[in-house]
This record gives C-alpha cells, structure tokens and sequence, in this order.
C-alpha cells in the first residue's frame, strides 16, 4: 500500500513520500454494512483529526462529514452497499478541532472471501487534488505544445515518452519512439557521444544544457542540423533514479548566423592582415611570399601565385582561345600536404600550359575560376602534367580556386588555390575574399614589377658606364668593386674611372651623383664623359673640378661629389683635388694607414667656390684608396668610427688587391645600408 510505504521502510525506518497517493495524502477507512468505521489509516487520523481509538466503532457520517450533508452521505452510503456502485464527490468536513475542510471522497463496496459487505472510504484534501491537477495539466499541455523537443529516457536510454515537437524535429511519430533507443531511432545520427553523455548524468545526476550537436535526420536527411540539448536527471519522491530527461532545440539558422558572423570576422582580419603583410617591400617575389602566406591556411592548404612570363619582363600580353599560358611561379606556400607541394612548379621555374588548363582559362578571360568540388577528371586541368594529377589525388585536393591578379586593368598572373585539410568546398564568400586578396595584392605587385624592371634598366646602363679596365696600366696597379644598392632601393649614381694619360701618368676618379635610379645614373654617365674628355687635356685636377662644377650645374639641378686624383710614377706623387667627397686613405709600407688631409671642397653643381690641388708622394709599393660613402656609412656608426674600422683593415700593403677589395667589401658594406658603392684601388710600381 502506497500510504503504508509512505510511513514504514522496508528495514523499519521512516521513508519520504513515494507516488501519487502519497503526495495527496490520501486517507483509507473501511466501513461496516451498519456505516461504522471499522479501519483508520493514519492519513485519517492526520485529515480528520480524531485518533483511532476515537474513531474505531464509530459511525463514520458523524465523524466524517459536515452534519448539514449526514443525510445525503447516509443515502449515497446506501446506495453503494446496495447496488455496488461506487460514487466519488466533495464534501465540507468538521474536523475535531472545530475547522472545516473541503475534502474529495470516493466509496466503493468490498467483499471478502466469506461474502461479508464493508464499504472503503478514501478521502484527501481538495484543495492539495486541485493543486496537482494544475500542476499536471500544465506540465502535460507545456510539454504537449511546447516549440522544444521533449523526451523521456528509461535507465536503459529507451525511449518512454516524447513530446509532439521532438516527433516533428526527428521526422518519427512519437509512437516509434518508445521503447527503442536514440541509435535506433536516428541511424544518421552519430548517437555514440549522446548516449556517453547521458550515462554520465543518469550517474552523477548533473546536467548537461546547451551542448550543440550536428548531424542529420529523417525530418531532412540531406541537410545537417544544429541542436541545443540538454540532459537532466530525473528521480522520484524518494530519489529513485527514473531516467533522463532530454531537451532539444533546434538552433541551425541560429547557428550558421554564428558561423557567418564568425567567418565574416575572419575574413576582416585576414583582409587587415594582408594590409599590413603583403607589400612590405618592393621585391617582387618577396611580395608574392606574402600573397601566399597570408592565404594558407585560413584561405586555402595550398597557394601559389604564378605571373605570366611576358608580364615580368614588363610586356603586355594577350592569349587568344586556342593559346596556351608560359606561366613563372613566383611563390608556393603548402600546409602539411608534401605531394601537393611536389606537384607544385617551383618557384622561378617557367612552364607552359595548355588551352584547356583552368590557370591559363583564368589568366585569358580575367574571370575567376571554381571548381567547388574536384573529380579526377578535373584534376588534369588543374595541374602541369598528368605525374603532378596524381599527386594531387593522392594529396586529397578536393576544391579549386584561381583568381587573376589585375592591375591598371592589366592580367599579370593568378593565385591559384586548393583544399586539403580544409573540410568545406570554396564558397562565393570564398571567392569574394581570394578576389579581395588578389585585387591587393595585384597592385602591390605591379609596383614591385615595374620597380624591378626600372632597376635593372638603371642597372644595366650604370655598369654599361662603368671602365673596364687593365690591371695594370701606366705606373700603377689597379682593382676597383661596384657594388649596387640592395633590392629595397634603386641603383644610384657612384661611379669610378682609371684614365691612362701621356707620359705615363694615370687619372684616378671616384664619383658620387646624389639620387638614384635611371636619372642618377645617365648623369653618372654624362659626368664620366665629361671628366675623360677633360683629363686627355692634362689639366690640373682643381681646373678639372671647376669644370665639372659648371656642366654639372647645367644637368638639370644635379649633384655630385667627387675626387680626382693624377698619378705621375716619373715624379713619385700624385696631385688630389676633391669635390666635397670622403678624403682618400693611403697605405704605405712601415707607416699606418692614413687619410689624407685634403681641402674638402664642395661638391660639383654647387659653384661660386674654387676648387684646390693637393700634392701628395706616392713611392713604389705605397696604396690609395678611393670610395663612396656607402662603403662606411651607417644608420647606426659615426663616419669617424667607421673611417677608422676602414683603416684598421688596412693593415697589410702587401695584401693583393683583389683580396683588399674583397676584404673591404665584406667587412664594411651592410645590408643595411642601401646606398651603392665604387671602391677603387691603386698600387704604384716600381719605374723601369
């Protein structure tokens, strides 16, 4: 009996409520056929009022009922112990104490096995029965009409009950819910994570909420689904495990919003990042490096960015429909895919594909390319050879995007990408995002281009003016360096030349045009004319300078330092005259290296200031040493430490000089420091 329960434990201690009598308290009492209580349940003594030894004996309309309602409740007791029927009704009580309440009742007859007639009585609270009924009524319509998948799992996670939108959400009437398991319910569903989740809180009774899953159902079995669930325990009155409650929402609009949103913030930072990456220099394969790293792997598992041949040498180049591409590899950047990365052209490798390859399709019509989800049969589009196709099925390149990079409405190449790893095809945002990078990184690369192209113009013609000299000539011998400006830089305007004049006599020159590039060095070029021109009139090197000083005022608003120097064996001396430029060092056996202490001068295309002659010895085995600022300038040194840095080097006039160029060169030119150099020097000889 559920009340007796309620009282006594099966090892004789007291128990807490369990089931539904027990919450409403329901209290038994059987009657005689005279209407005498001949039973009293402690739910009686506890709802009436009167003890048992009051009760017992009694007759139970008086000590029942309200004694306005004796009479009807003696003719319905009638009634019952005639006919057998039962009736059930709400009659106030008086309880011993004076109160009344209004309490449900219910009588029906009973027999035992010797035919004798007794009637059962049971009676609780009305107001504790209306108070359940709400609350049943409204947990049964919630769950009923809920929006929210509801479900009921046993401890052997079967199915007990489900609500009409979890029926609705996994596309299976409720009824083919119960008593099967979620495995069997949702075979396209991976359960194994569930039902692990599930046993740990039918164990430790804590819940789970809001745990997402994905997956797919017979409500729509071609698409996946986002789920909300949340696991709770549930217990009866007396902490009995029942099973587990299960709560599912479905959250996969709001869900791929938030997939969007997050792939939309993604996309930003990597656009801001290759703002702030690509571009850094003006070297053209460094900032195709940073085109390629900047989209592996948020963008792609492998990039590379390819240029049409003729567009880095600085042709402009169409491809008509039956024309294949010469396509130069610039960079290739792959994440964690080896064959990929061997089936790749290396980069500074050209190659030729043919009409029907998506690169060249890509670079002729200047339109993106998308292969969302690759086939073999794409794959002999999309690589070089059929030995690379292979390696790319192997690697597992699944989706294909190419680009064209366009700048100034020029096609200059394409950034080609593919997916490894990356589980999704590409996408139209895909495609707007690689179209974004490439529309940066275009111009960034155009400019790199056409900056390499300009130096190496200026380049050329620089050394295309710079002597080709002997090594030995007239009384002295001679090695000169030229060293350009780094690739972050244009060329300058340093130049050097060795005159051989009448007599014996050579003129050395060291030369500085302020700026760079191609003007720079057609100055340079003018300039060393000019001074050729001059010195086979024997001038003295003041005069010299003071001509230069006016046809370098004439070119266009252009600067110059520089020194002159004529070398006479016969004399053992030389005559120095400097334009503003760093003083020589000479290097003489048993003496320390020196520089010599010249008139500076001003440089040439300043004018108004006349120019001085210095003469100096220059005996047999004694050096000079002649340079340009970018030998020993730093950002980071004072000239003077790194004057006497030049010196110290100079330690050996016996050194070849060769060696002593090479020596200077290591030691003193940075890389840094982005300015060119012209190194020269002479070594004086013994006379016949």
């Amino acid at each position: 009996m559920s009340a007796a329960r309620s009282s006594v434990a099966g090892d004789g201690g007291p128990t807490g409520p369990s089931g539904l009598l027990d919450v409403l308290n329901v209290a038994s009492v059987v009657l005689d056929t005279e209407g005498r209580i001949a039973l009293w349940s402690p739910q009686a003594e506890e709802l009436f009022g009167y003890p048992a030894q009051e009760a017992l004996g009694r007759f139970a309309a008086r000590v029942m009922v309200h004694e306005q309602h004796v009479d009807l409740v003696v003719k319905l007791f009638a009634d019952v112990m005639a006919t057998g029927r039962s009736w059930a009704g709400a009659f106030p009580i008086r309880r011993k104490d004076g109160t009344t309440r209004l309490v449900e009742f219910r009588n029906m007859r009973l027999m035992d096995d010797r035919g004798n007639v007794y009637a059962l009585g049971l009676a609780t609270d009305q107001t504790t029965v209306r108070g359940l009924e709400r609350d049943v009524a409204l947990s049964a319509r919630m769950v009923s009409q809920s929006p929210n998948g509801l479900a009921v799992l046993d401890t052997d996670l079967r199915y007990v009950s489900v609500n009409p939108a979890l029926a609705r959400i996994n596309g299976v009437p409720a009824e083919e819910h119960l008593g099967r398991t979620v495995r069997e319910v949702l075979p396209l569903l991976d359960a194994d994570v569930l039902e692990d989740e599930a046993r740990e809180v039918l164990r430790t009774g804590e819940p789970l909420v809001d745990r997402f899953t994905a997956g797919r159902t017979p409500a729509d079995p071609d698409a996946d689904h986002t789920w909300s669930i949340s696991l709770y325990r549930l217990e009866d009155a007396r902490g009995t495990v029942l099973g587990v409650a299960i709560s599912v929402v479905d959250v996969t609009e709001r869900h791929r919003a938030s997939v969007e949103t997050e792939a939309a913030r993604r996309r930003l930072a990597l656009i801001a990042d290759a703002s702030a990456r690509i571009g850094t220099t003006l070297d053209l394969e460094r900032t195709a490096r940073e085109l390629a790293d900047v989209a592996v792997p948020v963008l792609a598992d492998v990039a590379a960015v390819d240029l049409l041949d003729a567009v880095v040498a600085g042709r402009r180049t169409s491809l008509g429909p039956a024309e294949g591409a010469v396509i130069r590899a610039l960079a290739v950047r792959v994440y964690n895919a080896p064959e990929a990365l061997q089936a790749s052209d290396p980069p500074g490798q050209v190659a030729r594909y043919g009409p029907q390859r998506l690169i060249t399709e890509c670079v002729r019509t200047g339109l993106p390319v998308m292969v969302a989800e690759v086939k073999d049969e794409d794959l002999a589009r999309i690589a070089r050879s059929p030995e690379s196709a292979e390696l790319l099925a192997r690697a597992g390149v699944h989706s294909y995007l190419a680009v064209p990079l366009i700048a100034r409405g020029e096609v200059l190449g394409a950034l080609d990408l593919k997916r490894i790893h990356h589980p999704l095809p590409f996408s139209q945002d895909d495609l707007l995002l690689a179209r974004e990078l490439a529309a940066r990184a275009a111009m960034q690369i155009d400019n790199a281009r056409w900056y390499q192209n300009a130096r190496t113009t200026a380049l050329t013609l620089q050394r295309s003016l710079l002597p080709s000299h002997p090594p030995v000539t007239g009384g002295l011998e001679v090695a000169s360096r030229y060293q350009p400006a780094g690739a972050t830089t244009e060329v300058g305007g340093d130049w050097f030349d060795v005159i051989p004049l009448e007599d014996g006599k050579t003129a050395l020159v060291v030369g500085d045009v302020m700026g760079s590039g191609i003007d720079a060095a057609a100055t340079m070029g003018r300039l060393r004319t000019a001074t050729t021109t001059l010195a086979s009139l024997d001038l003295d090197p003041a005069v010299l300078l003071e001509h230069l000083d006016r046809i370098t005022q004439g070119l266009d608003h252009s600067i110059a330092t520089c020194v002159y120097v004529v070398h006479d064996p016969r004399l053992g001396r030389c005559r120095i005259a400097n334009a503003g430029h760093l003083p020589p060092a000479r290097v003489r056996p048993g003496h320390p290296p020196e520089l010599l202490d010249l008139p500076t001068g001003v440089p040439l295309g300043v004018g108004g200031v006349a120019f001085s002659t210095t003469d100096v010895d220059f005996a047999p085995g004694d050096q000079l040493v002649l340079y340009t600022d970018g030998l020993v300038e730093t950002r980071t040194d004072s000239l003077d430490e790194r004057l006497d840095a030049l010196l110290a080097l100079l330690d050996d006039p016996a050194r070849p000089l060769e060696e002593l160029c090479d020596r200077l060169l290591s030691a003193l030119h940075h890389s840094d420091n982005h300015d060119d150099v012209a190194l020269l020097v002479a070594r004086a000889r013994a006379t016949a």
